[in-house]
């Protein structure tokens, strides 16, 4: 009875929530952060700061006010309250009880989110890439990702979603899932090139959906590893997306030869003018068959990309991710169920969607189980793998990490090759690697935390 009142009382506060969206002003949005921390801080105390942050920038008239000025204004009617409802009440709020709940019952938090690539098939033949290989029959079948789904939301409160491939948009039934779990926002990771007006149509008509499109840079870098044409291609899915009021951005990983395109303000600017809201920059990281060492950035260059985007956050009205160098902001990794998990197209549950290691499928098991696995709980108690969370990866700035929990629970690479990451030329290079970028952030990490402290104290004046 008691979660039926909770339900239904939220259910009316967010039909109030959604009918005031249009018009939030400045200060509708300032009361929204003070609700926000004692909400969510319940759950989780490390978003305070965040938050804290967030309300500064709005008193002081930051440009993530014309973010939501644009958000408001721009999308879809349909796809706005998706976007509110979706992503902010039920992921932020409803999920909050549910969260507790499954903590009490098995002895740790559930992850906010996962990421699921249902299919490897892709339309494109990108260079590095061997997604031509794979065919229908190697899908993930869509009654095994409906029920990761219903389990994420039934048992966890899970209401985001990510998928990525591959590429999603040659998975047609992922279709009838996007539609029946209109309860959930999903992240679409997509090249791009199948977007066309009728695509763009549909996302507006169905709104809990935001492509986020991969390119490398401007016309030259994308052309190059993706083929010719794939950049305009790209630029007339943003402009068909745009167009249909549908949330969307961009994805980019930074290699040593394109750091200085993708951390350009022509580059940003560019993105922001064909309606990107949001843009996420990962690096290349030497995994897969045959990983390329000389691709992975330098260190100087993992600052400079840390030092970009804090002028694009300063001056720019759009979101930007950095999964690496915003490490302070979510307290170190966030793989292994902390805060997500990565299950790929055969069903192999992993860390994140770079560790290409398992112990269980969640054919065999339920999602449950496989994040109470020895393997996942081992690395949960390693985070944050240190007091720098500048230097937050198992991956490139602790590889130590990643493979004692390898050997000591017998973790099976995921696809051949896997396990070139732990051994030989790429061992040795991860060590020196992560040696340096160590030492070059350390200073990083020591100005960033005394700023937070004066910024605690300043908020809770």
């Amino acid at each position: 009875m008691v979660s039926r009142i909770k339900e239904f009382i939220a259910y009316h506060a967010s039909r109030k929530i959604l009918a005031l969206v249009p018009y939030f002003s400045k200060e509708n949005l300032i009361r929204l952060t003070y609700l926000a921390e004692r909400v969510l801080t319940k759950y989780d105390p490390q978003v305070i700061g965040a938050i804290r942050e967030v309300r500064r920038y709005f008193k002081e008239n930051h440009p993530c006010l014309e973010l939501a000025k644009r958000i408001i204004k721009q999308l879809n009617p349909r796809c706005r309250d998706k976007l509110v409802e979706n992503l902010f009440i039920n992921a932020m709020f409803r999920g909050v009880d549910k969260c507790k709940e499954f903590a009490a019952k098995y002895g740790f938090e559930p992850p906010w989110f996962m990421v699921i690539s249902p299919t490897m098939r892709c339309n494109l033949n990108c260079k590095g890439c061997s997604t031509r290989k794979y065919t229908k029959d190697t899908d993930l079948p869509i009654e095994v990702v409906d029920r990761i789904i219903s389990e994420a939301k039934k048992e966890m409160g899970m209401h985001f979603i990510v998928t990525q491939g591959g590429e999603m948009f040659v998975y047609d039934e992922m279709w009838k899932l996007y539609e029946k779990h209109n309860d959930v926002y999903f992240q679409v990771y997509t090249n791009g090139t199948l977007i066309d007006k009728k695509v763009a149509q549909r996302l507006a008509k169905l709104g809990n959906v935001a492509p986020m499109i991969s390119l490398e840079g401007f016309r030259k870098e994308t052309d190059e590893r993706r083929g010719k044409g794939v950049f305009d291609k790209v630029m007339q899915a943003m402009d068909n997306l745009r167009e249909a009021g549908v949330l969307f951005g961009f994805s980019v990983t930074q290699t040593r030869t394109n750091t200085d395109v993708v951390t350009s303000f022509e580059f940003i600017d560019m993105l922001i003018e064909k309606g990107c809201y949001i843009g996420w920059y990962f690096q290349f990281l030497p995994i897969g068959k045959d990983p390329d060492i000389s691709l992975v950035p330098l260190p100087e260059q993992r600052l400079k990309l840390k030092k970009f985007i804090e002028e694009v956050r300063a001056t720019r009205p759009i979101f930007i991710g950095d999964f690496w160098n915003d490490g302070p902001f979510v307290g170190g990794c966030i793989s292994s169920g902390r805060r997500y998990i990565h299950i790929n197209h055969k069903g192999d549950v992993e860390p994140c969607a770079f560790v290409h290691f398992a112990v269980d499928n969640i054919k065999e098991k339920s999602l449950v189980e496989a994040l109470n696995s020895d393997f996942f709980k081992f690395l949960r108690s390693k985070q944050p793998f240190s007091e720098n969370l500048y230097a937050p990866c198992m991956i490139i700035d602790h590889p130590c990490i990643l493979r004692e929990a390898v050997r000591r629970f017998d973790a099976q690479p995921t696809h051949p090759d896997a396990d070139q990451i732990l051994k030989g030329e790429i061992a040795r290079f991860l060590d020196e690697y992560s040696k340096k970028i160590n030492e070059i952030t350390q200073p990083e990490w020591e100005k960033w935390r005394r700023e937070r402290v004066t910024l605690m104290n300043e908020a809770s004046l």
